[in-house]
């Protein structure tokens, strides 16, 4: 993977659109969008700015045109926070150098708002001069950029039914079931940070499980092979991910969704454990700066903590607690433990509450999750079916809001920690002392007869050294 990325690195940085980046002159550009838009904060008239992911399709340069399938990344305000994956667009700006460690060849600052390509066009060339020679006549702005219908569409049809639920609801649903926090209240967001359940704003690895869990028992139900039942479940989370957006991040939540739900059913640690390296290994190698992404790295550590320490942990739980119990337990605590020392890295604080917020909202996850998905479809379809589904979703979604303000109001909700190198051992040392005090408190038993063995050594030892220093004194 390392070879495979200093490849890459290398045609990046030596490519033409490197040296027209380099020259940092003005041109026109015809890009695919290939991310959704963030938010950089407000210029000095106060309007929005915004970073969006891109991919050259060509460049009109100094009379040339360039075609080159290169990762960009655009700069701009009006109308770029609504541009949306898959989207082609085009503008105008200066094509700046890439800071050094970036994914991308260039930094366009554009000067226009996004802008419909005319590619379509043909030109009457009996009627009208030759222009081959000047870029902006062979591509000319038509006019804004349309929104294309899909994804975008259906997330903002979702958002906008679920607006007549009350309070904190009408913001999260959407962003726990499609990923859309437009609508999340600040003071919502600040909560969900403290306790450690941003995670749930995203689509990751747990919606995906949940629909591919869901898909299988409906399959099973229906007294399908297994074979069948998985292939059913597989192409549902394949329409759900078309759905909400086939980006790089739902892909990676698809994918690392699937190998822990097969981790926890299979009970085969090792089979999971080889899934999780191939699927990383295909990842890094259809798109290698994931290599530099945080969430990439949350998402393989918080599925090697279940493959490896979910199912260990849930069962030292005594018989006599339920395994849907311990496994409510197990889940997001082996996740926890292995993503700590890097949430720490990012920001330095020890969410106090954050287990047991998880494992408090765990119930209400499914029902948002599951009903929300169904509902997204049905609103453009059959709107007024899709009111229950929104509802019952709404309702736990409201929960979960409530249970991350109850927990984020409490004492010593988000305590300090040490940054850099210090913090990230301390944390590490940290989650190695939780495994052993589950351990302990959980095996009362053998934690006894333990102590009561490690005292009968010590009486021996010291009944031993006393012996020794009585036969030297007495010589």
């Amino acid at each position: 993977m390392a070879a495979h990325a200093a490849m890459q690195a290398g045609q990046r940085d030596d490519g033409p659109v490197a040296d027209v980046a380099a020259a940092r002159d003005s041109v026109v550009i015809h890009v695919l969008i290939v991310g959704d838009p963030r938010e950089l904060g407000t210029d000095s008239r106060g309007s929005g700015r915004w970073a969006v992911p891109a991919e050259v399709i060509d460049i009109a340069a100094d009379g040339m045109l360039i075609r080159s399938a290169t990762r960009i990344l655009l700069t701009g305000g009006e109308g770029w926070g609504q541009v949306v994956t898959g989207q082609e667009v085009r503008t105008a700006g200066k094509l700046k150098p890439a800071k050094p460690g970036q994914v991308e060849a260039g930094v366009l600052v554009a000067a226009t708002p996004p802008m419909r390509p005319d590619s379509q066009r043909k030109p009457d060339t009996q009627n009208k001069p030759d222009t081959q020679n000047k870029p902006e006549a062979r591509h000319p702005t038509q006019g804004p950029a349309d929104i294309p219908h899909g994804p975008a569409q259906l997330k903002r049809q979702f958002s906008s039914a679920a607006e007549w639920l009350q309070g904190d609801a009408a913001g999260l649903l959407p962003g726990m079931v499609t990923g859309d926090t437009a609508g999340l209240d600040e003071s919502l967001e600040t909560a969900m940070k403290t306790t450690g359940t941003t995670h749930l704003t995203a689509v990751s690895g747990a919606n995906c499980s949940l629909i591919l869990g869901g898909l299988v028992l409906l399959a099973r139900s229906f007294r399908l092979a297994r074979g069948v039942a998985a292939i059913v479940a597989l192409g549902g989370l394949a329409a759900f991910v078309m759905m909400v957006g086939p980006d790089a991040s739902v892909l990676r939540a698809a994918v690392m969704g699937a190998i822990g739900l097969t981790a926890l059913s299979s009970g085969r640690q090792g089979r999971s454990l080889g899934f999780l390296c191939l699927a990383v290994t295909g990842l890094l190698t259809l798109d290698p700066s994931l290599g530099t992404s945080v969430g990439f790295l949350l998402s393989v550590l918080a599925t090697l903590g279940i493959v490896l320490l979910a199912r260990p942990i849930a069962s030292w739980a005594p018989s006599w607690v339920p395994s849907w119990l311990a496994s409510a337990v197990a889940v997001p605590l082996a996740a926890q433990l292995l993503c700590s020392p890097v949430i720490v890295a990012l920001q330095p604080q020890f969410s106090s509450y954050s287990l047991l917020t998880n494992i408090a909202v765990a119930p209400f996850v499914a029902p948002v999750t599951i009903l929300g998905t169904i509902a997204v479809p049905l609103v453009p379809l059959l709107p007024w079916l899709a009111i229950v589904p929104i509802a019952v979703a709404g309702a736990s979604a409201g929960m979960v809001a409530a249970i991350a303000r109850f927990f984020a109001g409490l004492p010593g909700a988000s305590l300090p920690w040490p940054e850099g190198p210090a913090g990230i051992a301390t944390m590490s040392l940290w989650s190695v002392g939780t495994v052993l005090l589950v351990w302990l408190v959980l095996h009362p038993t053998r934690v006894v007869s333990a102590v009561l063995w490690l005292h009968g050594r010590l009486v021996l030892l010291i009944a031993a050294g006393e012996s020794s220093l009585r036969r030297r004194w007495t010589r």
